[in-house]
Formats: C-alpha cells, sequence, structure tokens
C-alpha cells in the first residue's frame, strides 16, 4: 500500500520555525520527485518546493525562497521541509506529493496533510 505520512506541523509565533516531515512506503521512493505543497483556507493548493530524486535538483516558490530549505533521505525514505522566519501567511495544510519525473505532480501520490499554523 502506498503511504506518504505528514507529520511536524503545530502552531508557531511569526518568526518561528518547524520542520515538516513525510515518511513514506510501498513504492520506489528514490525513482521519485519529491514536492511539498500547501493550501490555505479559501485558495488553491499551490507548490511550495520539490526536489529531485537524487536530491541534486532544488526548486522553491519565490514566496519562500531563502527562508525553507527541503531535504531527501532516500536511506529513509523521507523527505523534510525546514521551515524559518514563518509568517501569518504560511498558515496552510501542507501536503507531500510524489510524482515520477515527467508526469503532472497532481497525478502523482499524495498525504493527508499537516497542519501549519502561524499566528501571535
Amino acid at each position: 500500500q502506498v503511504q506518504l505520512v505528514e507529520s511536524g506541523g503545530g502552531l508557531v509565533q511569526p518568526g518561528g520555525s518547524l520542520r515538516l516531515s513525510c515518511a513514506a512506503s510501498g513504492f520506489t521512493f528514490s525513482r521519485y520527485v519529491m514536492s511539498w505543497y500547501r493550501q490555505a483556507p479559501g485558495k488553491e493548493r499551490e507548490l511550495v518546493a520539490t526536489i529531485s530524486s537524487a536530491g541534486s535538483s532544488i526548486n522553491y516558490v519565490g514566496s519562500v525562497k531563502g527562508r525553507c530549505t527541503i531535504s531527501r533521505d532516500n536511506a529513509k525514505n523521507t523527505v523534510s521541509l525546514q521551515m524559518n522566519s514563518l509568517k501569518p501567511e504560511d498558515t496552510a495544510v501542507y501536503y507531500c506529493n510524489a510524482a515520477p519525473t515527467g508526469l503532472d505532480r497532481k497525478l502523482g501520490y499524495w498525504g493527508q496533510g499537516t497542519q501549519v499554523t502561524v499566528s501571535s
């Protein structure tokens, strides 16, 4: 059974930090592009960060560039998102995504999401 399980979300004050993790199973993790998406209430889901199968290519959405770091450990089948200098606009449900290279990410696998709330 394919599973993507996110963890690490919670309530944090503006300027604080969180580290999100995603544990994967049921597929060949090292062959998949891994991504983090987020969806705020009333808004469409947006791509936050992507990391290639070997971890050599990384991309971020402009609004988080310089504040977030995506990483993966193919030996542990995990992908993480370190988030620093958090802002209220970062509040959203964060989703882990897995997709083969060349496939529309929305057609890949999805986790259940973890809530991140940034509030004073």
